[in-house]
């Protein structure tokens, strides 16, 4: 599989996670052609059920991709809303077989991914402040030899929002430096590069931003910060900073314990779950699935707890095309079996070369910044009370930011070990 990857290349879809949408069409009229005049997103209906069934199926996937792709005894973060935003968008290329084994995987048809994202973006649009924000936006080939499907760029007008472009992918730096321009730009700079290159008959990609910037609900003080020992996953210990309150929300299963950290006006938080005595984060990681961890976010017990965040900051980069192939859609990597007939028609079939995600992370006294990309590169073939509790974050951890309407966490991450 590896060796047909690195053959051509068709489809990128770089999801990313961090963005500002202001200005994007202008920054880059002279690189690329902007086709949004030529297509207008018309309004759709929402489904008033899309979120909160869509979010619990993205729940499920969340938990299934985080533990598909950890790596023991590494710092990993992944955000599987930017995945699964960047995979839905090109779902709607897929066809027959291919798309049906997408759909599996990401554990909703085509068209609950579109309602569910309508929704999302809808509710992210209309939210009290800007603190998580979303973009996309598809960039095609100007070649003769790829014909567009103009409505598989309507759809994705449509539910996500997508901002249309036409550029050459030429061979040259220019291409690849415009893109991750524009994901540095709607990553506030957290994500500067998601491309590494663009290989030779690329057609398209579609890309995803997301961005993550917030005050926790009250700002620590200067006495609250000190120094303290955290033991990595090596055994060795280092003194970092600790950030010490007393959280209300607390959070217990079979091996773990942990909390809710509210961020400013409630709308997300930060959980940590601390395996217990005789457990591992890799115990803790194989426990949970979808459904558990939504019931353990919707019911966490009222109950004062000791907690210390340490202040830290992760970068983290994955190629996911084994993971997702291993987690049941290899066909979409297969050369001679991938039908993406919906995007367009090229010289040859078109398939996922590869599925490009990088993350970051900064956690501090005054809140979180957060991004994400994701890039899905397509070839063309050929071309408890009574007490107080304590949870201390002083050995390695499971954390995620949470979305507190549908729970849904839309970053996941293990701290292993905390740099100097």
């Amino acid at each position: 599989m590896k060796s047909s990857f690195r053959k051509t290349a068709a489809l990128l879809a770089a999801l990313i996670m961090l963005l500002s949408f202001t200005g994007c069409a202008a920054a880059y009229a002279t690189a690329a052609t902007d086709l949004m005049k030529g297509v207008t997103a018309s309004k759709q209906t929402e489904d008033p059920q899309a979120l909160i069934k869509g979010g619990a199926k993205a729940a499920d996937f969340a938990v299934r991709l985080f533990k598909a792709s950890y790596e023991k005894d590494k710092n990993t973060l992944i955000s599987p809303l930017s995945v699964l935003c960047a995979l839905s968008m090109t779902a709607n290329g897929a066809k027959k077989n291919t798309l049906a084994q997408m759909e599996a995987v990401l554990g909703m048809s085509k068209d609950e991914l579109n309602s569910f994202f309508l929704s999302y973006l809808n509710a992210l649009a209309a939210g009290k402040n800007g603190t998580l924000r979303l973009a996309n936006s598809i960039w095609f080939t100007d070649s003769s030899d790829f014909s567009v499907n103009k409505d598989f760029l309507q759809t994705n007008a449509d539910y996500f929002g997508a901002e249309l472009y036409k550029m050459a992918f030429d061979g040259s730096e220019k291409p690849r430096k415009v893109i991750n321009s524009w994901v540095k730009e709607k990553t506030g700079g957290m994500i500067p590069e998601i491309i590494d290159r663009i290989p030779d008959n690329i057609i398209m990609y579609l890309i995803n931003a997301l961005a993550f910037d917030a005050e926790w609900d009250r700002i620590y003080k200067k006495n609250e910060v000190r120094d303290g020992q955290f033991t990595c996953s090596n055994g060795q210990t280092k003194t970092v900073k600790f950030m010490y309150t007393d959280e209300y929300e607390y959070l217990e299963t079979e091996n773990a314990v942990g909390f809710i950290k509210n961020y400013k006006d409630c709308e997300y938080a930060f959980v940590a779950l601390l395996p217990g005595e005789g457990s591992s984060v890799s115990d803790v990681i194989s426990a949970l699935d979808g459904k558990v961890l939504l019931e353990l976010l919707s019911s966490p017990q009222s109950s004062t707890v000791m907690t210390a965040i340490p202040v830290f900051k992760s970068d983290y980069g994955i190629e996911l095309s084994d993971v997702l192939a291993d987690m049941g859609m290899p066909e979409a990597f297969d050369e001679s079996k991938a039908d993406f007939g919906g995007m367009g028609t090229a010289d040859g079939g078109i398939y996922i070369s590869r599925v490009l995600h990088k993350t970051s992370i900064e956690v501090n006294e005054k809140g979180t910044k957060a991004g994400a990309a994701t890039a899905v590169e397509m070839n063309s073939k050929g071309m408890a009370p009574g007490y107080i509790k304590q949870v201390y974050l002083d050995r390695p951890f499971v954390y995620m930011l949470i979305d507190r309407t549908t729970n849904l966490p839309f970053f996941i991450g293990v701290m292993e070990n905390i740099s100097d």
